[in-house]
């Protein structure tokens, strides 16, 4: 019992069994414990010095009035409780995560220039997209939650895992199946398109095993905000990409230090189809400083609890107005930079397309996330993102031309 208490905290257990917790203003003296016939109390001695009561700083953090089903779904805040395992084991695979990485198939299949509209084809891309969906991603989202379970208990105490919803064994069950379904996805699409190398199995391990060192202890990727978010921004871009490639793995896999899933589809994508060249090696690193962006973007919602588990993301190290500006500055500026490098490679009808996609960024970005970060992240995200990834397209049709 005394490991779960936090000194910062006063929590009260009642004859009833239901539990109260609060968190004071300001310490004023240490804790102390007192034992009655009927009930236990712990607190620690935390009042406001002109008012009698301890105030709460934080709100409640649990969903109102039930929440959403379609927000449990699709695995964001705001989700209504469930018990039917099935939905549960989904809401932990995130799947409002997976359109970016499927969308780096298609980047990655238009960039390589040798897909076509046929049966085969489009069967090959379903089960890339399958690889980089459901089963990559969805098994980096699980593992994130399960070694995140302590910083949701503070964050998101209503979450599956901290809630108690699902056991961990559940957990650790799900992980294993979600990965190697990946993994034997990734060994189908190497021996259909012909590999005498099995590129697109060695992606997927790659990236899945940087995936692990990212949430799992003890490199723990994200305990630093620059490494962890550029090692997530990379993999959402590059992975993906380059499978759709076929070589040059060990290097990419280096230059990325860290590679999630979706740039794993991008390139996973690409070894399907065609081979790779220098320039899309510098546009998707280049497109990789972008993802270290939208990667921050998460951040915001979790400073009490990484502060209180001493990660140090970049709200937590520079401060959450800092980090706001480090974070449009990162997605706006690569953008502009590879629309500066497609214009000087003589494409100017793709910079001008991607310089026009740029803009209703920048203004969703004044209209809601530096308004407020963490109320409006979702909402951000959602009238954001989209221009972002058809500027992807837009520069994968451009290296492809």
């Amino acid at each position: 019992m005394a490991s779960l208490l936090n000194p910062a905290l006063s929590v009260g257990l009642t004859s009833n069994g239901r539990a109260r917790r609060v968190r004071a203003r300001s310490l004023v003296s240490p804790a102390s414990v007192s034992f009655s016939r009927r009930r236990l109390t712990i607190r620690a001695a935390e009042t406001d010095t002109n008012e009698g009561t301890v105030k709460p700083q934080v709100p409640d953090k649990a969903p109102a009035g039930g929440g959403s089903s379609f927000n449990q779904l699709l695995g964001i805040k705001g989700a209504a409780q469930e018990t039917n395992k099935w939905k549960i084991r989904l809401q932990l695979t995130k799947p409002v995560t997976w359109p970016p990485l499927v969308w780096g198939v298609v980047c990655g299949a238009a960039a390589s220039g040798n897909f076509h509209w046929t049966l085969e084809d489009v069967a090959k891309s379903v089960v890339c997209m399958m690889m980089s969906g459901p089963f990559l991603t969805g098994y980096t989202q699980t593992i994130n939650d399960y070694y995140d379970r302590e910083i949701d208990a503070i964050n998101e105490p209503y979450r599956p895992i901290p809630s108690g919803a699902i056991s961990e064994d559940e957990v650790i069950t799900q992980v294993w199946v979600l990965l190697l379904g990946g993994l034997g996805c990734a060994g189908i699409l190497d021996v259909w398109a012909g590999h005498t190398f099995p590129i697109v199995f060695y992606l997927a391990l790659g990236g899945s095993l940087l995936s692990y060192i990212y949430s799992a202890p003890p490199l723990k990727l994200k305990q630093n905000g620059w490494i962890g978010n550029f090692a997530l921004g990379a993999s959402y871009i590059s992975l993906p990409w380059y499978n759709i490639f076929g070589y040059f793995v060990s290097v990419l896999i280096t230059a990325c230090y860290y590679v999630d899933l979706p740039s794993v589809d991008r390139w996973a994508g690409q070894a399907l189809f065609g081979t790779l060249t220098p320039d899309i090696i510098v546009l998707t690193l280049l497109y990789s400083l972008a993802g270290l962006g939208i990667a921050i973007v998460n951040d915001f919602k979790s400073i009490e609890g990484d502060r209180a588990m001493g990660l140090q993301s970049l709200p937590v190290a520079f401060g959450a107005e800092a980090a706001k500006w480090i974070c449009v500055g990162a997605i706006d500026i690569t953008q502009i930079s590879i629309a500066g490098y497609l214009l000087g490679a003589g494409k100017p009808y793709y910079a001008l397309a991607l310089l026009a996609l740029i803009i209703p960024q920048v203004f969703f970005q004044f209209q809601y996330f530096l308004k407020d970060p963490v109320k409006y992240d979702v909402k951000y995200q959602a009238s954001a993102q989209p221009f972002l990834v058809l500027g992807l397209l837009v520069t994968a049709l451009a290296t492809s031309h």
